[in-house]
């Protein structure tokens, strides 16, 4: 049972990590180009299309972390787990205090209403987003670590 336990906490969390480190690296460079009409409304579809699912994604994959440390507890392994877990429950305080109210502004902006500084707060948001990713590829890493002496 902790075999997959442990195959469906990577699934989870390496997905999570790969949509977000895509948005990071691919995703938003590629909209930040774009001349500010299509750069808004491609923010904020995507604000609108990932808020959705994000949360359930963010708290799965701290839960499934949070139950494999419990059923490793005891191994040399629930350490990593564990700090995975510690690591998830930080972005998830990090998503909700600091992101996610620059998502909820931007997700409204269009070409024709939006702040004089909507591009600093985009700025901000993705200079966040690259802190949030660093601290999920790390819970990843641990996560593996943590599967890897099963």
């Amino acid at each position: 049972m902790i075999s997959v336990l442990a195959i469906i906490t990577t699934t989870v969390v390496g997905l999570m990590v790969g949509v977000e480190f895509s948005v990071a690296f691919v995703i938003n460079p590629i909209v930040s180009r774009l001349p500010v009409g299509a750069s808004l409304t491609a923010r904020a579809h995507g604000g609108r299309m990932l808020g959705r699912v994000m949360p359930f994604w963010y708290f799965g994959s701290l839960i499934l972390t949070a139950a494999l440390a419990v059923a490793q507890w005891g191994t040399t392994t629930a350490v990593a787990a564990v700090v995975a877990a510690a690591l998830l429950a930080v972005t998830v305080v990090m998503s909700v205090a600091l992101l996610v109210p620059i998502n909820n502004r931007s997700k409204s902006w269009t070409a024709d209403d939006h702040p004089q500084d909507w591009r600093e707060q985009h700025q901000r948001w993705d200079r966040l987003h690259y802190v949030r990713v660093a601290i999920l590829v790390a819970a990843f890493v641990l996560v593996a670590v943590a599967v890897t002496a099963l």
